[in-house]
């Protein structure tokens, strides 16, 4: 049953991640790794971390669906899917019913509406400016003289409510410039910059209904959904692997081929 195995893989300007199913639908192994300059090595690579882990050879796997950023530069996928719908169907297969999702990539981010039935309603993307992205947390935490894994839990240690008024990367240095001069405890600023982060998202569609929300980001700054649950006043969901939402899609996708 090797050839029903399949595989998914998302690959983001930050990160190339991929799922490999197996023939009843489980996802057996996962892989993450930098996508860097060659987005068709970093899939390589993933490829063979995850079929090594099922004890196959990458060349047995024959179901293959590629989404992302870098999605066409692998040669050996079956066929290439966008990544609206991927996360949608990712989504959709952990919490089947009618969902917003909020997808907070390195590089954009994404408001995906879902129906009932696991169809996609319409979607936004934030293309054109590094707001509200993993990008912005990265620049501010590098302004900061914090490694980017620190800032969530600094934020955590803040008890005022420091805001940033800008969502532009390059004004909000120029932001906390301003704070820094002023003596802003270290925490202030950090969780300011998440309720920038936030308030990007807030302003980019309306969040009605159920909110889902995907991505590295949210995999590694908890803090942003709690921001997004107080701000809506009701619990927002998070998949079991935020990061992989893309890739299982993906690789459900296949699975149908």
């Amino acid at each position: 049953m090797a050839n029903r195995w399949s595989i998914g893989l998302d690959i983001g300007a930050s990160a190339t991640k991929v799922v490999l199913l197996d023939a009843a639908g489980r996802a057996r192994a996962w892989a993450i790794r930098k996508s860097g300059a060659d987005f068709g090595a970093a899939a390589q690579a993933c490829l063979e971390e995850v079929t090594a882990a099922a004890g196959l050879k990458s060349s047995e796997i024959k179901l293959v669906v590629a989404t992302g950023y870098g999605r066409r530069s692998v040669a050996y996928a079956t066929k290439t899917v966008t990544e609206i719908t991927c996360h949608a169907r990712g989504c959709y297969a952990g919490f089947p019913q009618a969902m917003t999702i909020v997808d907070i990539g390195g590089q954009d981010n994404k408001v995906i509406v879902v129906e009932a039935g696991g169809d996609r309603r319409k979607f936004k993307m934030n293309r054109k400016c590094a707001a509200g992205t993993g990008a912005f947390l990265e620049e501010i935490a590098n302004h900061l003289d914090t490694p980017l894994d620190k800032l969530n839990d600094l934020a955590r240690q803040a008890t005022g409510d420091v805001e940033l008024g800008s969502f532009c990367t390059v004004f909000a240095k120029t932001e906390l410039l301003k704070l820094i001069a002023e003596g802003t405890p270290l925490p202030e600023m950090a969780k300011a910059a998440y309720r920038s982060v936030v308030k990007r998202i807030l302003e980019m569609d309306p969040l009605t209904g159920q909110v889902v929300m995907t991505g590295g980001v949210v995999a590694h700054n908890p803090i942003i959904v709690e921001l997004v649950s107080e701000a809506l006043g009701r619990e927002v969901l998070v998949p079991d692997h935020p990061q992989f939402t893309g890739a299982l899609g993906a690789a459900l996708i296949a699975a149908e081929m």
